[in-house]
């Protein structure tokens, strides 16, 4: 299989660390969060953690829904987000 210069595969992107150039805020690595992909293979939103700890008996699970639209840059260390905090979407589990 040959990849040309544009591609990128899932496990170089796993270890990017995620930023929102609009507030400042850093999320774990891509790795810790999840992508959401519809059925025509697009990407759709970028599902991020918000729960430091793994295991938590007490507190539910937060999530943040971010559309793919708001990712700006994909770098090599990288994923830069442009993203005010109305426009997320905030889930409880």
């Amino acid at each position: 299989m040959e990849l040309d210069g544009n591609c990128r595969l899932l496990s170089d992107l796993e270890r990017c660390e995620v930023f929102n150039i609009n507030d400042g805020d850093k999320y774990n690595s891509l790795g810790s969060n999840d992508i959401l992909i519809d059925d025509n293979g697009n990407l759709r939103y970028l599902i991020i953690n918000v729960n430091s700890a793994k295991f938590s008996l007490f507190s539910s699970n937060e999530f943040l829904e971010i559309p793919w639209d708001n990712v700006k840059k994909i770098g090599t260390k990288a994923i830069v987000l442009d993203i005010d905090d109305d426009q997320v979407k905030r889930t409880k589990l």
